[in-house]
């Protein structure tokens, strides 16, 4: 997964720009409990400047090293690292853990055109696959339906010799409803790597004041869910208990490709919902895709920990399907 906060690719293309030499680490293989998961990734410069992360800390400066040895020839390494190795400093991975790391200095080991069209296609929230022969270390962008499995379960790893590394659109997540439990949802989502906006036409319960660097919308909530245009890397979740505010999101929501619809709202409120939509045209196949009672089971009281419950269960939904 490369959809974190960092954009790697694109941090390591304006080093080298720059002339400072740039290089991307990427875990490629993990066994036993690594810290990091298989496409996390690591941006190098020359001057051993980093951004990311391919092991937490433990093995971060043995990379650093090779990476700056593989600037004197251009070539790239698979690195191996475990608890008993030497070059983990010490520190060792967690647990009896295990990680292959791959390094691959920018202009010679990764074309620089290849880069510039892996950094545009991210940026235009394009899903792209970077694939990378290890045996002849070949490379090439590859779309969405080359590697469908993969991109559905955000997963980077090993087809045979060509190792695939997944780069999805960034996950996205809509609020319906200004409320209490929105105020810990939204820092919350954006902490898990979603980039969160609130929608909702009452400006008193959506204001900067309540909700201070997050993206608000007041339009009418399927006018502006319809702009938000939902995807397979989406979440709504509606939380206003006012019909007219969350049934118009819904209907929206439910006609489009998000991969969970949560509502707050009792199971009366909800059978009561569910009565409404159908007399809208919707069936049961679109109410299973409905999680409501929102959020996980967790005896969950307080706005906060309701909003932890929600998190929660969409991170479930997300890593589960």
């Amino acid at each position: 997964m490369t959809h974190e906060l960092e954009d790697i690719p694109a941090i390591a293309l304006d080093w080298h720009r720059a002339g400072r030499k740039a290089a991307i680490a990427t875990v490629v293989q993990t066994w036993g409990s690594a810290p990091r998961p298989v496409g996390a990734q690591l941006a190098i410069s020359g001057e051993a400047d980093i951004m990311g992360s391919v092991s937490g800390g433990c093995v971060e400066g043995a990379v650093v090293a090779e990476a700056l040895e593989a600037f004197e020839d251009g070539m790239p390494k698979l690195l191996s690292y475990g608890v008993s190795d030497d070059d983990a400093f010490a520190v060792g991975l967690a647990c009896g853990g295990e990680i292959q790391i791959l390094v691959e200095p920018v202009g010679d080991a990764i074309p620089v055109d290849l880069l510039e069209d892996l950094v545009a296609r991210r940026a235009a929230s394009v899903p792209v696959a970077y694939v990378v022969d290890t045996e002849n270390w070949t490379r090439h962008l590859a779309a969405r339906d080359a590697h469908l499995e993969r991109f559905v379960a955000d997963k980077s790893g090993f087809d045979d010799r060509v190792f695939v590394t997944i780069h999805n659109p960034p996950l996205r997540m809509a609020v319906i409803g200004g409320v209490h439990i929105a105020q810990h949802l939204l820092p919350m989502a954006q902490a898990c790597g979603f980039a969160p906006v609130l929608i909702d036409p009452r400006e008193a319960f959506a204001s900067s004041e309540r909700f201070p660097g997050q993206t608000l919308v007041h339009d009418w909530p399927d006018e502006a869910l319809s702009t938000f245009a939902p995807d397979t890397r989406s979440a709504v979740v509606t939380l206003t208990h006012d019909a007219k505010l969350d049934d118009p999101a819904l209907q929206v929501a439910l006609r489009s490709e998000a991969f969970y619809i949560g509502c707050l709202g009792s199971t009366r409120t909800h059978a009561k919902r569910l009565t409404r939509l159908s007399e809208a045209g919707f069936s049961e196949a679109d109410f299973a895709r409905l999680d409501a009672p929102v959020g996980l089971d967790i005896g969950a009281k307080s706005p906060a920990e309701i909003a932890v419950s929600v998190m929660a269960q969409i991170i479930q939904t997300l890593r589960r399907s």
